[in-house]
């Protein structure tokens, strides 16, 4: 006999009525009949809003992506619009990745928009993210969806919000639309279109799109060291394929290769195990055909396009793959700099960046003259930054995850520009004999050395759910005093808003908003981060050390010697 617990099986049941069709009753049946424990996990909670957005495994069940959820949100969603709308035409634009049934989801989505009033703008095929964020403003929208769930197993979709402004919902916003959500039932989706209120786009907000990344790419780089620049780009069987070419192209980098064998959007991804730039062997296949043409640059972006992991020519003439920081230094200090040489230049500039994100970032900044502002994990956060200071002006910013964002006129992570950008300084720097591993090392000198680490473990279902909320409990409850010996100066826990310094005990108070993320900061200098993950079953630790380099000679030793520390570090967090 098979075990339910009475709760899920409540839950399953109340699938099993004619509000759902015969698809989805059939799947749920052969759940109940046959796997007790995939019917616990469809059905223990409803699907939350995360970091980015809603995400999750496909499949029937409240804890998950299919039509009835995603139905059930846009029709929440539908309802708060007309309240907060009421004397306008409320107008959305919706874009889908390459995932199985995106395009599917995508069309549920529009039906409900347009069965409830709303006038849909609907991309024709599969977009970048970015491109998304970018039509909400483009097409004077009140909100946007994109259908994605960015680099995560074949098995997962999701479901991303973003208002008026082309940033991703925060609170309270979100909040408040989720009660809205929650107060539904699924007999009140409306599934049934309104055709006439469905739009297709494509082409125009393409150009309009390329148009503007160029714009903010426009450094003064040659044309010359631009042909010059050898670049192999792989999108990853993603979406990035239908705008990242075109781009670089317009933006005049001609000398480009592309993996063929991953050109193709393919939601198996099947050249690779995970289609995420931050894994290494995900650009496998790019660096061999960087190797074999002798690349000066490589990149690799992820499934929706928000994404890009970069390699470049190490001190030993070989491709090495840089972390996120990196990359985020490097590109920071190339449009500081070019601001900076500006005639135009803004009276508050300033520059983003995320509480687990390299420190380097602050002193990088602060050598400009610049300020920098630090935000939760997550893009959304770096949006309503902008949105928040109309009055400053935002140059650049990323986050150590792999994403960056160039200007303001998209409003979420954008590998299509950050991948225009990364091309732009590349071609630059060798057009004066230098690689940007090199440029890198001169950034060390200057403003001291940062190197960091990230580990993930990865706890699946409610139990693992359960595993992490209790290792975030135990760190709160007895926090570490030492770290591989080095005393704990402070920590900070965001959730309470509260740091704490642990030598006298005394408080100060965090101005950002809460989130379950604890920070400690050790005696040595290093800092160790820990959160769950907002989008992946996964408890994140987020490690910094730091050490000064007198010289670019020195960087092996002093390399060599941040390694061991965040070796103690991990030996000392037992991970």
């Amino acid at each position: 006999m098979v075990y339910h617990k009475p709760e899920i099986l409540d839950a399953a049941n109340s699938w099993l009525t004619d509000t759902f069709d015969e698809q989805t009753t059939t799947a749920i049946k052969e759940l109940i009949a046959n796997n007790p424990e995939e019917l616990a996990d469809s059905f223990y909670k409803n699907l939350e809003f995360g970091t980015g957005g809603m995400r999750g495994i496909m499949g029937p069940g409240t804890n998950r992506i299919n039509k009835y959820t995603l139905g059930k949100n846009t029709q929440g969603l539908s309802n708060y619009l007309k309240g907060q709308f009421p004397d306008q035409e409320v107008k959305v634009a919706i874009a889908y990745d390459c995932r199985h049934n995106s395009k599917e989801l995508a069309k549920v989505v529009a039906d409900v928009f347009s069965a409830n009033g709303i006038h849909v703008y609907l991309f024709s095929d599969l977009r970048p993210t970015p491109e998304l964020s970018f039509a909400v403003r483009h097409l004077n929208c009140q909100c946007g969806i994109v259908l994605t769930a960015s680099h995560n197993p074949p098995e997962y979709n999701g479901y991303k919000v973003y208002w008026e402004d082309g940033g991703q919902l925060v609170p309270p916003q979100d909040e408040a639309i989720v009660a809205e959500i929650e107060s539904l039932n699924f007999s009140d989706i409306r599934f049934r279109e309104s055709a006439d209120l469905i739009t297709l786009i494509d082409k125009d907000v393409d150009e309009a799109f390329i148009k503007a990344s160029v714009e903010n790419v426009a450094m003064g780089v040659s044309a010359e060291a631009k042909k010059e620049l050898s670049i192999v780009f792989t999108s990853l069987h993603g979406t990035s394929i239908t705008l990242v070419p075109d781009t670089l192209k317009a933006a005049g980098f001609s000398n480009l290769r592309i993996v063929e064998e991953q050109a193709e959007p393919n939601g198996d991804f099947p050249t690779v195990k995970s289609p995420n730039p931050e894994e290494p062997a995900a650009l496998k296949m790019a660096l061999e055909l960087g190797e074999k043409h002798n690349a000066d640059i490589v990149i690799g972006t992820d499934p929706d396009c928000d994404r890009l992991g970069v390699a470049v020519r190490g001190d030993d003439g070989k491709l090495a793959i840089l972390n996120g920081n990196q990359t985020m230094i490097l590109m920071t200090d190339y449009l500081l700099a070019h601001f900076r040489e500006s005639e135009n230049q803004h009276a508050s500039p300033f520059v983003g960046s995320t509480i687990v994100s390299t420190p380097m970032m602050d002193e990088l900044a602060a050598s400009y003259d610049v300020e920098c502002k630090t935000a939760l994990t997550g893009f959304k956060w770096i949006a309503k930054m902008i949105k928040d200071h109309p009055q400053q002006h935002f140059i650049g910013g990323g986050e150590e995850s792999f994403g960056y964002m160039v200007g303001d006129f998209v409003r979420d992570k954008d590998a299509v520009t950050a991948t225009l950008l990364a091309c732009t300084l590349a071609a630059d720097v060798k057009s004066k004999g230098q690689t940007l591993f090199e440029k890198l090392k001169e950034l060390y000198v200057k403003h001291g050395f940062y190197k960091e680490s990230l580990i993930s473990l990865v706890k699946k279902g409610q139990s693992g759910a359960e595993e992490i909320k209790q290792m975030l409990a135990d760190l709160r409850k007895d926090p570490m005093k030492e770290i591989n010996g080095s005393d704990v100066t402070f920590m900070e826990d965001y959730q309470s808003s509260k740091g704490r310094v642990l030598v006298d005990g005394s408080t100060y108070d965090i101005h950002i908003p809460k989130s379950n993320v604890l920070i400690f900061y050790t005696a040595d200098g290093s800092k160790i981060a820990a959160r769950p993950s907002g989008t992946e079953p996964k408890v994140k630790f987020y490690i910094s050390v730091h050490a000064h380099l007198d010289a670019i000679e020195d960087y092996d030793t002093i390399s060599e010697r941040l390694d061991e520390r965040i070796a103690g570090i991990k030996t000392a967090l037992g991970v």
